[in-house]
Parts: structure tokens; C-alpha cells; sequence
């Protein structure tokens, strides 16, 4: 039970997603990839805070997949208060993380016609996944693809300096 003053974890995912729906919308009115760009680097910035303040008290991670791990588990739980559904990797640097139900897609229609909005739905949690890994040592490039809704994959491309 929540304390005075305090927001169930239940009320801040709500708040989240519908924050998130007004960046969405204030955006929009830019070109499409100036929105997504928007949207991605307001994510990076939210995602290298939180994994700062996550991160602060245990110690390093020993490798990437680690690190990647972390991600999967416990910052994806802070964040959409789930883990992700599943990690895959090819074992050269590329890394799969699959989202069945999405919290910012599960409210859209399935319909075609909202598939290509979508992307502008993934562009902040791209680069909230990119924020988190890069303050975590990983530099990475992130892509969404949604094949079914609300079903969603981040492809994290490890790259090298």
C-alpha cells in the first residue's frame, strides 16, 4: 500500500504512457524523421539518467552480455514494469530484445494503417535503450520493428570505436 503522497507503480506507468503519447504529439508536427530524432534523444537522455541512478551501487559488469542482461531484466522492469519477453544474440554484437505485448503499442489498434505511426511510438524507447547502454559502456546503434501489434523487437548493433 502506497503511502501518503506516493504513486502506485500502477498510476506512474499510466503517467508514463500518457506523457509519452503527448511528446508523441507535440512532435508530430515536424517531419517524420525530425520527430523520431526529437523523440530518440529525449529517450537517451532519460534512459543514461536512469541507468546512472540504477547502476550507481552494485558493482561493474563483468562483459556485455551482462550488461545487456541488466537491461532486459531490471531496466526494462523500472520502465514498462515488466522484463522483457526474450534476449536472443548472434554472438557478434548484435542483440534481440523481443516485447510481446508493449506497454506504448498495446493501446493502438492492430490495423495496418497505425503500424507505420508506430515508429514514432518506438523512437523514445530506442533511445532509452541506447542511453542506458551507452552510460553502461556499450556504444550501439537501436532499431524497432513491430511485425505484429503489440508484439515489438529492439535490435541493439554493437559498434565498435
Amino acid at each position: 500500500m502506497e503511502g501518503k503522497g506516493e504513486i502506485s507503480s500502477d498510476s506512474s506507468a499510466v503517467m508514463l504512457e500518457l506523457l509519452h503519447m503527448e511528446m508523441v504529439s507535440l512532435f508530430s508536427s515536424l517531419d517524420h524523421k525530425e520527430c523520431q530524432s526529437k523523440l530518440e534523444q529525449l529517450g537517451r537522455r532519460v534512459g543514461a539518467t536512469m541507468a546512472e541512478q540504477m547502476t550507481r551501487d552494485i558493482p561493474r559488469f563483468k562483459n556485455e552480455l551482462d550488461v545487456l542482461v541488466f537491461v532486459c531484466k531490471q531496466f526494462w522492469q523500472q520502465a514498462w514494469h515488466k522484463p522483457v519477453d526474450n534476449l536472443k544474440t548472434n554472438h557478434q554484437d548484435v542483440y534481440v530484445l523481443l516485447d510481446n505485448s508493449f506497454k506504448l503499442l498495446s493501446k493502438m489498434s492492430t490495423s495496418e494503417q497505425y503500424k507505420s505511426q508506430a515508429a514514432l511510438y518506438l523512437s523514445f524507447p530506442c533511445g532509452l535503450i541506447k542511453g542506458a547502454l551507452t552510460t553502461l559502456g556499450i556504444t550501439c546503434h537501436v532499431t524497432a520493428d513491430v511485425t505484429e501489434m503489440p508484439s515489438c523487437t529492439f535490435q541493439v548493433k554493437v559498434t565498435t570505436q
